[in-house]
């Protein structure tokens, strides 16, 4: 505890700060991400000492991750894939005129999850790495697959849909490259598809630029300006779902330490759980159900902890910040792996402190500077159209500065019009699209490793988890498919007398 204490300074403080205030500011801004802000901090602060580079990267990481709400539940632009899930409820309550409800109940969830997953962190380091390091090829694509098919129940009434969502998202992942032969595939002799399709493009696209051709198709209908509510908010109210979020908190860490798995599978995890264990919610989930952002906020904000697990005792990146902040370690000459907390130890509690001090900057920042941000909801939707839209263009340019980018964010837009048109949601497609080069490598090279085995089978699907993660699958699909949904639902039925008895 002396030595956490130690290192905590007026510098320190105000790097983490600093830090805090970019990452608020660049999650909130659609096509900017957390993962591009680290990357420009990395070459800022090589020369600096590392504690001072691993405090300000540490604000940027968590309030950033926080942030990516704020334009989820205002515009109904994710700032991040991981916020794609607040967007199912954030943006109807905002809709409804609830918007500061919508981002206190976002804030105090994204800290309440931060926190917990820091503190996991300073404690379940070694065991969780243990657990994550069993994990094979196949346990990782089953993992994901089991995202995909848990989301089409999660975001639509009609299971289908969610799975030809998911197909579509799959299709548009196969873009590009193979990730293994290093040939061209689906590219359609277009040179620029040819590193495939980046995820800024899709999520302004399908989220941002597809709300504005919907304002636009409804002109001719009657314009309910939206308002931000003068009423103060209960936190007695919001807090009463506390228990619930340990839950979401703990599958969010859990899923953190699994490289490649992240905030997205985590969210969509999270949300589907509290899907199934409120069944009551005051308002319908999807429809603006206080529960989904809990859930959404909780989760994706534990994986940081979660995800920095693998990085420290395994020199495995658990998602793309995480996999820049290995780089600055390399940078400062520290070595992450399973003797870096003994031998690094004034750097292991350097990140812990910074992180904790960077929950309550988001705190504070998400209370305080969240909700001025939301005043621009406000400005009538005619005024509001041109200004997204110029944002949609602006974001989806930036990610690799070309027009190409732009071009795809228009017929993306148009795609997911669409899919609204004829409800069919976009959530599971851009999880789809985040997965599935993942999936795609870990399943063939799961295949390949199988094949050169004397027992295929047991060498592939012979393990605890493997075995846990195939049977949670069935159960998901089995409980969806309507021909084996009512015997589903009488098995769950079963069980639940045989507990009360």
């Amino acid at each position: 505890m002396l030595e956490m204490l130690s290192i905590v300074d007026l510098r320190f403080l105000l790097m983490v700060l600093l830090g805090s205030v970019a990452g608020l500011f660049v999650g909130a801004i659609p096509g900017l991400s957390v993962s591009m802000a680290t990357a420009l901090l990395v070459s800022i602060t090589y020369t600096w000492d590392h504690s001072d580079a691993l405090a300000m990267i540490m604000g940027v990481y968590v309030v950033g991750v926080f942030s990516g709400a704020v334009s989820a539940i205002l515009i109904n632009i994710p700032g991040a894939p991981s916020s794609v899930v607040t967007t199912l409820d954030g943006y109807p309550m905002s809709k409804k005129g609830q918007s500061y409800k919508a981002l206190f109940t976002a804030t105090i969830y994204s800290f309440l999850g931060s926190v917990f997953g820091f503190i996991a962190l300073g404690l379940l380091a070694q065991p969780v790495s243990a657990i994550a390091i069993k994990f094979t090829k196949m346990d990782y694509f089953l993992l994901a697959l089991f995202g995909l098919v848990t989301v089409g129940s999660v975001s639509t009434r009609n299971y289908a849909k969610g799975l030809v969502s998911v197909m579509i998202g799959l299709v548009i992942s196969m873009i590009g490259l193979d990730p293994l032969m290093g040939t061209k595939r689906l590219t359609f002799g277009i040179q620029n598809l040819a590193g495939g399709i980046s995820t800024v493009p899709a999520l302004v696209g399908f989220f941002g630029f597809a709300e504005v051709l919907s304002v636009v198709y409804n002109m001719g209908q009657e314009q309910n300006v939206l308002t931000m509510e003068k009423t103060k908010v209960s936190l007695k109210e919001v807090l009463k779902h506390w228990k619930l979020s340990l839950y979401t908190s703990t599958i969010g860490m859990l899923v953190g330490a699994l490289p490649g798995a992240g905030g997205p599978v985590a969210s969509f995890i999270a949300y589907n759980e509290a899907k199934r264990i409120v069944k009551n919610p005051d308002v319908p989930f999807g429809e603006g159900a206080v529960e989904g952002i809990m859930a959404s906020e909780s989760s994706n904000n534990a994986c940081i902890g979660g995800a920095l697990i693998p990085m420290l005792t395994l020199a495995v990146p658990g998602d793309a910040v995480t996999a820049i902040i290995l780089s600055v370690f390399y940078v400062h000459g520290l070595q992450p792996g399973p003797m870096f907390i003994r031998k690094n130890p004034e750097a292991f509690h350097a990140i812990l402190v910074a992180g904790i001090i960077a929950c309550f900057a988001l705190l504070l920042l998400g209370l305080l500077v969240a909700p001025h941000i939301s005043r621009v909801i406000t400005i009538p939707k005619n005024v509001m159209i041109p200004v997204v839209t110029s944002l949609c263009v602006i974001g989806s340019f930036s990610c690799n500065n070309r027009l190409f980018d732009v071009a795809l964010m228009f017929l993306f837009g148009l795609i997911g019009f669409l899919m609204r048109r004829f409800d069919y949601p976009v959530a599971p497609l851009i999880l789809a699209m985040v997965l599935g080069q993942m999936m795609d490598s870990n399943f063939r090279q799961a295949v390949s490793l199988a094949s050169s085995s004397d027992h295929p089978l047991m060498s592939t699907f012979g393990h605890w988890q493997t075995i846990l993660l195939v049977i949670c699958i069935a159960w998901v699909l089995l409980g969806n498919i309507p021909w084996t949904k009512p015997y589903m639902e009488k098995l769950t039925g079963m069980f639940k007398k045989e507990k009360k008895k």
